[in-house]
Parts: structure tokens; C-alpha cells; sequence
């Protein structure tokens, strides 16, 4: 539904967005409010989610700039890793089998954060520690 919209709006351009551990390269349409709009949604969802862990909110800025769903329909997928995945920038690879395991699709904005705080609960926030030099500096953090 929104490729459809949004092929519609305008002419589509490369941007390449910094992150600490690399560069997501993405497509995506200048001149289109929805493609703003979904991520105001999805940085609105994550705060929401991760309100009562502060550090993860600064995660997902760092890890995936508050994208989740591209403005293609796509789903992020990391520029170093495709594996990659999603808000969070979770690890198919690593991760999928026990995801699904525990019903969670991590192609999935809310099942994406939610494995993210599982993993948080097991792990801290060292899965992310490649991005730490982004969001270290923002925030004390439970390593």
C-alpha cells in the first residue's frame, strides 16, 4: 500500500545515513510525507516500548536511525550485515531460529523490539556494542 503511494509522489534518490558501526544505504522518496510519517511512527513505538530501558531508545537511534519499514515496504536490513534486521538491527542469522521459537518475527516492528528486550534481559547491551561509540556517550547503561 505505501510503494503504491509513494511511486506515485515522486522521484525516488540514494541517501546514505552514518551509523557508528557503518552505513545503511537506503532508497527513499525526498518528497514524501508518508515516508516521514512512518518514521515518526516507529521512533514513537520505540520510545513507548523501551520507556523503562532509556538505553535501548538510543540503540535503535544509533542502530537504525528509528527506521524499521523503508519506504519501499521493505524491511532495514544493515549495509555490513544484511542479516541485520529491522529497528533494532537484529542478527537473522544469530537470532531467527530462537526468535521463532518464541513466536516473534523479527521482520515484525513490535516482535523486533521485543527480542531486542529479550535479549537486553540476557545479555545487557552488549549485542549492540559495535554502535556503542553512538549511544554509549548518551546515557549511563547497564552493561
Amino acid at each position: 500500500m505505501i510503494s503504491a503511494v509513494l511511486a506515485v509522489s515522486g522521484v525516488a534518490t540514494s541517501v546514505d545515513t552514518q551509523v557508528a558501526y557503518g552505513q545503511i544505504t537506503t532508497q527513499v522518496d525526498e518528497k514524501s510525507e508518508i515516508a516521514s510519517a512512518t518514521a515518526g511512527n516507529t521512533e514513537l513505538a520505540v520510545r513507548e516500548y523501551f520507556s523503562d530501558i532509556p538505553v535501548m531508545i538510543e540503540v535503535a537511534r544509533c542502530e537504525s536511525t528509528f527506521r524499521h519499514q523503508l519506504a519501499d515496504g521493505s524491511i532495514l536490513q544493515g549495509k555490513v550485515d544484511p542479516a541485520d534486521t529491522g529497528v533494532m538491527q537484529i542478527n537473522k542469522r544469530f537470532h531467527e531460529a530462537a526468535a521463532a521459537k518464541m513466536g516473534l518475527n523479527l521482520d515484525d516492528l513490535y516482535d523486533n523490539m521485543a527480542y531486542a528486550r529479550h535479549l537486553y534481559e540476557k545479555q545487557g547491551t552488549q549485542p549492540w556494542s559495535a554502535s556503542s561509540p553512538c549511544w554509549g556517550r548518551t546515557l549511563a547503561y547497564n552493561n
